[in-house]
């Protein structure tokens, strides 16, 4: 689900008060871990590193989608090094819980490199999250997703990947490209060609979306490329 086709989803996340989303309820905490242990959270899903762990992608889901429809993306980061910590959220909607990337932060050792990523409207939350919350990752992966139009990142020396599907019926090429404005000016784009908004988490066919004219196995193999190389980058 993405906010372009559900407006009222948009303007309830923007008019949320910061206490009601603060009461959401939470995950059990956990302790600090080591390079070789993974993240373990109530709600979420984690993918663990293979070997000695990298560095962390802490995933803010879709709108209405579980957060087991983009374990594929972990799965394959997996052999680079790389965990992924895909969030659940109440009545699976990021908005409700936007600080929850909170507890896989505490739980990291000092110095780790992190980066949240989300798609469509958990891109919208994490770009929020991040508008209140300077230089606590590394970077930023948007996927089918851009800043709602009062959030902005410009300005701040944050790493920003920014990934748009040539065919996305919901988080259009124009809407995406509109929000590189209130993005840093530093942010790379990177187009998907033929690919729709379902591309991007493996939960079926969306209304509203465009018609794909790749396959895919060639879009998530392109993802995978693109974060990987983004997060691993020295």
């Amino acid at each position: 689900m993405t906010t372009s086709n559900r407006p009222w989803l948009l303007a309830l996340m923007l008019s949320l008060p910061l206490g009601l989303v603060a009461c959401a309820p939470t995950a059990r905490p956990v302790s600090v871990i080591g390079p070789n242990q993974s993240v373990t959270l109530n709600n979420a899903v984690t993918v663990p590193a293979v070997g000695e762990r990298r560095a962390t992608l802490i995933y803010y889901s879709g709108g209405k989608v579980k957060p087991e429809a983009y374990r594929w993306l972990g799965e394959a980061l997996a052999p680079s090094g790389i965990q992924t910590v895909i969030l659940g959220f109440p009545m699976d909607l990021a908005f409700f819980a936007p600080n929850r990337a909170d507890e896989v932060l505490a739980a990291l050792p000092a110095g780790e490199k992190v980066y949240l990523a989300g798609h469509s409207l958990g891109g919208v939350t994490a770009a929020q999250y991040l508008e209140s919350h300077k230089g606590r990752v590394s970077g930023l992966v948007l996927l089918g997703s851009y800043p709602a139009d009062n959030v902005t990142l410009r300005g701040q020396a944050l790493r920003v990947l920014d990934l748009e599907a040539e065919n996305d019926g919901l988080s259009t090429p124009v809407k995406v490209e509109d929000g590189l404005g209130r993005l840093p000016e530093s942010t790379r784009l990177v187009k998907l060609p033929g690919a729709v908004h379902a591309y991007f988490g493996r939960y079926g066919d969306q209304a509203g979306d465009g018609t794909p004219t790749a396959s895919r196995a060639a879009t998530e193999a392109r993802i995978v490329d693109a974060v990987r190389d983004f997060m691993l980058e020295p």
